[in-house]
């Protein structure tokens, strides 16, 4: 699979690189959370909110809506599912990430062929937006040795328990509070009851790092 750069104009339907903030005190924190053998996401984490200008940037990103500074760290290579919120989701890494993207505007009938899906390396360091229409998950790591200890910046609470009923197809999809969850049928989630809705390969880009 080609692994583009976040720098690339093929990314600039799913987001942009976000410039002029000082997120030296960000990385920093970090670098201090768990990096587990598997992934593990956390919502948010008083460690980040507590870096020097994490406020700041916080209140600047979403124009003063109240948000969370959490992270999702560990090792991947594989897609398994691709989620979507109604807004957009900011990431900053430790290391050099690669996310693997989907725009909401390709499911068709509730459903989403994973062909469409593209892979973006982000370098360490860099901040990026991933658009609410953007269709994301857990980060790929790029150095197994290294793995990814990226932040998930997003309203605050977002990815908490919600779970109603649902009418419609994409309300069938909502997996947590503000989350849309679209599960590969080869993935934990599914077995866990997520509505199958990627169809094609289980991405899996360990041979292309």
């Amino acid at each position: 699979m080609e692994i583009l750069s976040v720098f690339s104009p093929e990314f600039r339907p799913y987001g942009r690189v976000v410039e002029g903030y000082p997120v030296e005190g960000i990385v920093a924190a970090l670098k201090t959370t768990a990096l587990p053998e598997g992934t593990e996401y956390v919502p948010m984490d008083p460690v980040l909110h507590a870096a020097p200008h994490a406020e700041e940037i916080g209140e600047a990103l979403f124009g003063g809506m109240p948000f969370q500074l959490g992270w999702c760290n560990g090792h991947n290579t594989k897609l398994n599912c691709l989620e979507f919120h109604r807004d957009s989701e900011f990431n900053l890494g430790t290391e050099d990430f690669i996310l693997l993207l989907g725009l909401q505007g390709d499911i068709v009938d509730g459903k989403l062929d994973t062909s469409t899906v593209k892979a973006f390396k982000c370098p360490a360091g860099v901040l990026i937006e991933v658009y609410a229409t953007g269709l994301h998950y857990a980060p790929c790591h790029c150095d197994p040795q290294k793995g990814f200890q990226v932040m998930v910046a997003l309203p605050k609470n977002t990815n908490t328990e919600y779970k109603p009923g649902g009418v419609n197809t994409m309300d069938k999809m909502l997996w947590a509070r503000n989350k849309w969850l679209l599960a590969h049928a080869e993935s934990s989630e599914a077995a866990a009851g997520a509505v199958v809705a990627l169809t094609g390969e289980n991405i899996d880009i360990a041979a292309d790092l």
